[in-house]
């Protein structure tokens, strides 16, 4: 058996018994049913809200994919995980600790608190179509990383099977509290595999100085901005801030915090944990385009580097990127399955009424399953992965536009804003993936911000009847 395998094999057992652990955790705890599963019991401290935060950041998207972008547009490709970072920061010292104080489960339930069942229901048909599509992504980074670091073992879709088992797993046994649990882990592992993959690659080339002559001559190699351009930076500013205010799995984590506190200081310590990671992976994608020009598949760029570390390193790194996609798909998973369970069965299996809690466990991991099932079809349409993820994510700024106005402007509010706002944003969104006859702008987000403001302002105008505060117990 490679030391490569080895370790990987190592990081899995290892993922497993914290999961059981987390399991063991929660039958002892006083919190039951969905709330100890997918909430951690409503008990996270600002480590293990840190440890969540960064690990769904520091996904697929934030290395395989930051690096694809960079084998052809450099070291600016790494803003698309900074974005994050500010995200988080932003998200922790503006809304964390409201989040936290607001005692729901889900977004979609804040958007019937606030705009009534309508708003619910679209909110959550949109919720799970955003996280379907970002998860669908950890398939195609996780296939990408196995196929290219142990190609004797795994083809792209054997790759992609096995990331998949892994992580629904490690979801199934031990639920939120193994999420953040694990995520320490991840976070750790991600930075050393990292770190010692970029060292010992860049020896192996003969440094920066050498990496860099071989490049196609270009000063956006190396520059903060001019490679992928000033107007795209602003789009992923945009995206991410939107996005870090209004995604299930990112405000599952301020709902799962132990207080406020803890909400709002995990969040910036996660925030500073993410920013660095996108411009380190930039640095592997600026490596392949010296070393291996003209790849077919440029999501290979950042895995095709390990093949020429030392196994011991390239372990490491295949440990810390096979981390990324596991510590963002947890979190994911878990959002899913509580908009599933809180806003679809509940609503229509019980109307009120509690539900036992076994069965509410049972039906949140029948729901791991399923939306593990069609993000893995959706997975195999994939192909740029920064294009898809930020696509999708733009529809969050109806969200976003929500959630602030009624903390901050609540007479603006008006029943009738939610459902026709988030509608807007699905419809923007849709236009712009089938038509492209309207990307009259750099990103789809400088449409949607727009259109969601502008049907907010009618809305508020033309509505009657004002929409129930965040804040109400």
């Amino acid at each position: 058996m490679s030391i490569q395998l080895g370790i990987l094999i190592a990081y899995i057992f290892l993922l497993f018994a914290v999961s059981f652990k987390a399991l063991k955790i929660q039958q002892q705890g006083e919190a039951k049913g969905a709330m100890a599963y997918l909430l951690a019991g409503r008990n996270l401290p600002p480590v293990l809200v840190a440890a969540m935060l960064a690990g769904l950041a520091i996904g697929g998207a934030s290395t395989v994919g930051v690096a694809q972008n960079a084998y052809t547009r450099g070291l600016s490709a790494g803003w698309y995980n900074a974005a994050w970072g500010v995200a988080g920061i932003l998200a922790g010292v503006v809304a964390a600790g409201y989040f936290r104080r607001m005692n729901v489960r889900t977004v979609p339930e804040m958007m019937g608190r606030m705009f009534g069942p309508g708003a619910r229901i679209i909110g959550a048909v949109a919720q799970l179509l955003i996280q379907m599509v970002i998860t669908s992504l950890q398939y195609v980074a996780g296939g990408a990383v196995l196929t290219a670091l142990l190609p004797e073992i795994f083809t792209f879709q054997t790759g992609m099977i096995a990331t998949a088992v892994i992580f629904i797993g490690v979801t199934l046994v031990g639920g939120y509290l193994a999420g953040g649990l694990a995520n320490v882990i991840n976070v750790v592992v991600i930075y050393v595999g990292i770190g010692a993959a970029l060292y010992s690659a860049s020896n192996a080339f003969g440094g920066m100085e050498s990496i860099l002559a071989k490049l196609p001559p270009s000063e956006s190699w190396m520059s903060w901005t001019s490679g992928v351009g000033m107007a795209v930076v602003r789009a992923w500013m945009l995206v991410m801030i939107t996005q870090g205010f209004s995604v299930q799995a990112i405000n599952q984590i301020a709902f799962a915090a132990r207080d406020e506190r803890s909400a709002r200081w995990g969040f910036i310590l996660g925030g500073i944990a993410i920013l660095p990671v996108g411009f380190l992976c930039a640095l592997f994608g600026i490596i392949a385009a010296a070393q291996f020009p003209g790849l077919e598949n440029s999501a290979m760029a950042l895995p095709k580097i390990v093949t020429y570390v030392s196994p011991m390193v390239g372990g490491l790194f295949l440990a810390g990127l096979w981390a990324a996609d596991i510590s963002t798909a947890v979190g994911l998973l878990l959002g899913s399955s509580t908009l599933v369970l809180e806003d679809i069965l509940k609503p229509l299996l019980h109307k009120g009424r509690e539900m036992d809690p076994k069965l509410e466990i049972l039906y949140s991991r029948l729901s791991v399953l399923l939306v593990s099932v069609l993000t893995f079809f959706l997975a195999l349409t994939m192909v740029s992965i920064l294009k898809a993820i930020t696509s999708a994510l733009a529809v969050t700024a109806s969200f976003t536009l929500l959630i602030l106005a009624n903390l901050f402007l609540p007479k603006l509010c008006k029943k009738i804003c939610g459902f026709w706002t988030i509608l807007v944003s699905l419809l923007v969104w849709g236009a712009w993936s089938f038509f492209p006859q309207i990307h009259v702008v750099s990103h789809v987000v400088y449409l949607v911000w727009p259109a969601c403001i502008v049907t907010f302002i009618v809305t508020s105008l033309i509505g009657k009847e004002p929409a129930g505060s965040l804040l109400e117990k």
